[in-house]
């Protein structure tokens, strides 16, 4: 597998006009091997080399690769023992990028293929479930396990000292930073938001609209979280909402068509969310001014939590992935007609 790394692949891109809507979709990869898109929350684009970073195992097993957005080719950037897909994500420079190895953080370096160990998991813990990195790409958050006690750490990229933020019998998972604050959200026990500073201060709940809790993003600015909520009722409509930490106030911000996940774009004036329906199986716009929703197109995933729709950094693009052609495959949309370009 070593001497695969490097390796460039040609483009797989295939364009097919959608059934339901007619507008013009992208097959970026095969179907015929697993390609896999990073966290939601992971930074997958590096706006610079107009690169996107994802995982596929058309080589035999599951390694990382750069996708030049503009030609369609990639090249093979890890030899992984054991990639956990969902961890990679570049660091802001755009010149290296971080992922799991097993119980090992490693970051590489893109222009080299070298890596190296930043922190490995000790003895007697696992990894809990979430991983991302800092804006300014100082920390790594990430979640240990073991017995009944689950941990919140913060480990420094440059060194690989970590220390711990959070502990708790409960479950704990997906550490997100937030933006322009030492600040850390993190679910815990299920359906249940926290916050706590780098320093472990200030450890505490949201009080977040009650019923059952999918994805969630900070805005850009840090403010506040956006988050889709499963009402308690299910004859209700999944709702988009707003909470902001400071002043502990919850807000709706729209009714959504049965969304399961959503993205949102670099301003969050857009969102892109993938419907539960089994009928209505599409990918749909909802503006924010508006509320009112546009079909993109059919995703037809066997599993619509899976498709994980996101922006591209300029809001020009949507990305998602699906299995509607075979295996797990990676799609784009362009809707530079629909969404005003952002300066992210």
């Amino acid at each position: 597998m070593a001497a695969d790394v490097g390796r460039p692949f040609p483009s797989d891109r295939v364009r097919f006009l959608d059934r339901a809507t007619e507008f013009e979709v992208l097959r970026l990869t095969d179907p015929s091997y697993s390609s896999i898109l990073p966290h939601y929350y992971a930074r997958a684009f590096a706006k610079k080399r107009n690169a996107l970073l994802f995982a596929c195992d058309r080589g035999g097993s599951l390694q990382g690769f750069q996708m030049d957005l503009k030609t369609g080719a990639s090249v093979q950037l890890t030899e992984a023992t054991g990639l956990d897909a969902s961890s990679l994500t570049w660091l802001p420079d755009e010149r290296s990028c971080c992922y799991f190895d097993g119980v090992s953080l490693r970051q590489l370096n893109v222009a080299n293929r070298r890596s190296r160990e930043i922190y490995r998991v000790p003895d007697g813990w696992r990894r809990g479930a979430g991983f991302s990195v800092s804006g300014d790409g100082v920390h790594a958050f990430l979640m240990e396990m073991q017995a009944d006690t689950c941990r919140l750490r913060i480990v420094g990229i440059a060194k690989g000292d970590a220390v711990t933020v959070a502990e708790s019998s409960e479950v704990m998972s997906d550490p997100v930073p937030r933006p322009r604050r030492s600040g850390v959200l993190y679910r815990r026990g299920g359906n249940a938001l926290w916050l706590v500073n780098y320093d472990g201060q200030q450890n505490r709940p949201l009080k977040t609209a009650p019923g059952g809790l999918g994805p969630v993003h900070w805005s850009p600015d840090g403010k506040s979280i956006i988050y889709l909520n499963f009402p308690e009722d299910r004859r209700d409509l999944n709702s988009l909402r707003e909470h902001t930490p400071d002043s502990n106030s919850d807000e709706l911000i729209s009714k959504t068509s049965q969304f399961v996940h959503f993205g949102l774009n670099a301003d969050a004036s857009v969102f892109v969310g993938t419907s539960g329906s089994k009928a209505s199986p599409y990918l749909l716009l909802m503006l924010r001014v508006t509320h009112r929703e546009l079909t993109l197109c059919e995703h037809r995933a066997s599993d619509p939590n899976r498709v994980t729709p996101v922006f591209t950094p300029d809001s020009q693009q949507v990305v998602f992935q699906s299995d509607r052609d075979g295996k797990l495959a990676i799609y784009a949309m362009r809707v530079d007609r629909l969404v005003e370009k952002t300066d992210s």
